[in-house]
């Protein structure tokens, strides 16, 4: 089953940020860094201590985060707050991601594949509206 969440974009204060909603919002907090993922050893050294993931549970309410880390674009006011599906099968992940990426800005795509985590893929849609996709592994066949 595929998840649809909030999903915030830091510059380098994914932590600090999801501390603070957590003192606001209260419930349970989980950070994973860089350095703790597999995706360490393809990192630059100034990345290890950002945010990987972040997730803030409080009753009703929950969404992500992470540290920015794409290496050609940048944080603006607009591509800072994103969708986030996850948890689904590649292909589940890969039918969705077909539809929303129809007229979508193909310098802003990034085809979903799989990564050392499981799959991974991000675009931005016809409308401008950043989303996420992280989910299962592609089943060999």
């Amino acid at each position: 089953m595929t998840n649809l969440t909030p999903f915030l974009l830091f510059d380098g204060h994914c932590a600090d940020a999801m501390a603070f909603y957590q003192s606001c919002l209260g419930g349970e907090l989980s950070l994973v860094r860089i350095r703790d993922t597999p995706m360490k050893a393809h990192a630059p050294a100034g990345h290890q201590d950002k945010a990987a993931h972040a997730r803030l549970k409080a009753a009703n309410i929950e969404f992500s985060a992470t540290d920015w880390m794409h290496p050609t674009r940048r944080p603006a006011i607009g591509n800072t707050v994103c969708m986030y599906l996850e948890e689904g099968s590649f292909d589940e992940l890969k039918v969705i991601f077909g539809r929303l990426s129809e007229g979508a800005d193909k310098s802003l795509l990034d085809e979903l594949r799989d990564v050392p985590f499981g799959s991974y893929g991000h675009l931005a849609d016809k409308y401008g509206v950043h989303w996420f996709f992280r989910g299962d592994k592609k089943q060999n066949a």
